[in-house]
């Protein structure tokens, strides 16, 4: 979620820029990710929440939850409509990212919810060669 202060009060592309207490609940939403804050998110999600909300730099609440290994914040906003394969502004995915990171269940509850190891760059596929994270390269063959 991105904020236009232009004099006009609209992002770039035509929509109006949120208020400060929309952005404050978004930044909220986003730490809970990285905290693995299942509750509170799944509070917000289930109240109607975007589960593809996402960060200025593109990262989504699934990104922010894989790449802090939180595998059931993870599982919580897949099944609420987070996509699995949605790549930040860097071309990154969160399967990648839980790659990188050495955290297997993350990425297992990713590939069971349609996540392509082959998709990003680098992609968690070319990460898991590139780590040697033998665990996970077997789960993606």
């Amino acid at each position: 979620m991105k904020r236009d202060d232009t004099a006009d009060g609209l992002t770039p592309d035509g929509a109006a820029a949120p208020d400060d207490e929309t952005l404050a609940l978004a930044h909220e939403l986003f730490q809970a990710a990285r905290d693995g804050n299942a509750g509170l998110i799944g509070t917000y999600l289930s109240a109607g929440a975007p589960a593809g909300l996402t960060t200025a730099s593109g990262d989504s609440l699934v990104m922010l939850a894989a790449y802090h290994g939180h595998a059931e914040t993870v599982r919580l906003i897949l099944a609420h409509g987070g996509d699995a394969n949605a790549a930040n502004d860097r071309g990154q995915t969160p399967l990648a990212g839980a790659v990188f990171k050495g955290y297997t269940e993350v990425a297992r509850e990713l590939l069971a919810a349609g996540a392509d190891p082959d998709a990003g760059t680098p992609s968690a596929r070319a990460a898991a060669q590139m780590f040697a994270r033998v665990d996970v390269l077997a789960l993606l063959d």
